[in-house]
């Protein structure tokens, strides 16, 4: 049986890629450190759509995890979709970041991901076919004060995806790396007054529409996903955009509180 394995789909985009691959007519296996919500999307998307799901507990920022989880994932049945999506942000300047915070945030962004594509990768070229989506960011065209390790570690993920996209490009599995600007999700704090503005400006993106937008750029073969026109302008911005830009917008006061706060 054909499944799409999803991780940090208990929540935010991980739940609508779920959601979107449901409606498409795939198997899902719900992965991410959160049980409870885990069985209740699972049971959600089988009551919507009849499709076989499977709710996975692991908590991805552990050294084994990768391992652990292509593990079980075989013994349910064949990936033929992965979306590497689990991620955690925090605001946050670098001298005040926790080192169990820094280690997390590498974990879940480099360290599992890695693994997960070396693992399911090599399964998928096997069959000759299979998909691959890797959850970057805008934020990894430009270095972004105040989220230091998370920017960076998209800027990783960016690499990554491109090179595997490189490498599996004749053996019939499509690698797609997406790029949102900021999305609708429990990342960001904001007043539900906020949050509606925010996506009527077009400076916020809803977790439906990224999912729908990196899906169909995956299933076309394109390796790069930027979910908007907004999103694809803020993009090539930041890649073109010295960064010394950034230093008279740090004096702003305003700013400069913002950074001491956090």
């Amino acid at each position: 049986m054909n499944y799409a394995l999803i991780t940090g789909a208990s929540s935010g985009i991980g739940r609508e890629y779920a959601r979107e691959l449901a409606l498409r007519g795939y198997n899902i296996m719900v992965v991410s450190n959160d049980a409870i919500q885990n069985e209740h999307v699972a049971e959600s998307l089988r009551q919507e759509f009849g499709v076989e799901v499977v709710a996975i507990y692991a908590d991805l920022a552990q050294a084994d995890a990768a391992e652990r989880l292509y593990s079980e994932a075989c013994a349910i049945g064949e990936v033929e979709l992965l979306v590497s999506n689990a991620g955690v942000l925090q605001f946050s300047t670098l001298e005040r970041t926790s080192e169990q915070a820094i280690e997390r945030i590498i974990a879940l962004h480099c360290t599992t991901p890695s693994k997960l594509c070396r693992f399911f990768a090599a399964k998928m070229r096997e069959r000759g076919r299979g998909y691959i989506v890797l959850m970057s960011s805008v934020t990894a065209y430009m270095p972004y004060p105040t989220i230091s390790v998370y920017a960076a570690s998209k800027v990783f993920l960016r690499s990554l995806g491109q090179s595997l996209w490189y490498e599996m490009r004749g053996s019939g599995v499509k690698v797609c790396t997406v790029f949102p600007s900021a999305v609708d999700t429990p990342f960001y704090k904001l007043e539900n007054k906020m949050r509606r503005r925010l996506l009527w400006l077009g400076l916020m993106q809803s977790p439906q529409y990224v999912a729908r937008k990196a899906l169909d750029a995956v299933f076309a073969g394109r390796r790069r996903c930027f979910p908007g026109l907004l999103t694809r302008i803020i993009g090539l911005l930041c890649a073109v955009a010295p960064a010394c830009v950034l230093l008279p917008i740090m004096k702003i006061p305003a700013v400069r509180r913002i950074l001491e706060r956090v």
